[in-house]
């Protein structure tokens, strides 16, 4: 093994992005890069850390090596310490054989990004790990204890959503109400009265209407709206509420 590296230490990341017409997705990668493999087994990007390395920097190094992805939104948000976590078998194995080392517990910090999903189409990932975003209700078992990792990744954004404005981290620069109100929907899991989102988001000073509307669609053209982070600030100091 590389004695650069922690054999007892990982960081693990739950990339989230989001897709107008399908919702919210996850970035997962093959456990292996031999794509050849006839059962591969996918993954949340992450790793040992180095021990030079701060988690945060081991996070964004993970990010870019795995999937191509840097310099992008990172929260740490749980640790999972189970004893039992990696349990004995073949993924075990996979990780003894890879990291050159007899491990038998390893700590790992998680965090969750955000990203535009737009900025990362898959063509624009990393090949070597076939980095891809999946929906989430298409999740299948990942290695170790990687989908509670996930389920935990989510519940946390779920909460910080209703009061941080999470969601235009995962918007194009300019987006519609409706955008807005799907991405909404899409973290939280259930579906807002349209009439009732409208009218508090048009009372946000925050998110402020342009003179430019859709082209080029079937259906009336809707406003585009852009969201102001200074107002955000200013306005919102001592917000206890942002979408709902």
């Amino acid at each position: 093994m590389n004695t650069g590296f922690n054999p007892h230490i990982s960081v693990d990341i739950v990339v989230f992005g989001f897709e107008d017409n399908e919702g919210l997705k996850v970035l997962l990668i093959n456990r292996d890069k031999d794509e050849d493999k006839k059962s591969i087994k996918l993954k949340l990007p992450g790793s040992l850390i180095i021990l030079s390395e701060r988690l945060h920097d081991s996070a964004q190094r993970v990010l870019m090596e795995l999937t191509g992805i840097k310099d992008i939104y990172l929260k740490q948000f749980a640790v999972f310490d189970n004893p039992e976590r990696l349990k004995d078998g073949e993924d075990l194995q996979w990780l003894r054989n890879t990291s050159g080392t007899n491990i038998e517990r390893v700590i790992t910090i998680a965090y969750y990004s955000l990203v535009k999903l737009y900025h990362y189409s898959e063509t624009e990932l990393s090949k070597a790990y076939n980095a891809r975003w999946y929906n989430l209700d298409s999740v299948p078992e990942l290695i170790f204890d990687h989908n509670e990792i996930l389920a935990e990744g989510l519940s946390t954004l779920q909460k910080e959503f209703l009061t941080e404005p999470l969601c235009f981290r995962l918007l194009p620069g300019k987006f519609t109400i409706n955008q807005l109100q799907r991405i909404s929907e899409s973290i939280l899991g259930f579906t807002l009265d349209n009439r009732n989102f409208r009218k508090r988001i048009n009372k946000l000073e925050y998110i402020v209407p342009l003179n430019e509307h859709q082209t080029g669609v079937s259906h009336k053209p809707a406003r585009y709206y852009i969201f102001d982070s200074k107002k955000f600030e200013i306005i919102n100091r001592e917000l206890t509420g942002f979408i709902v």
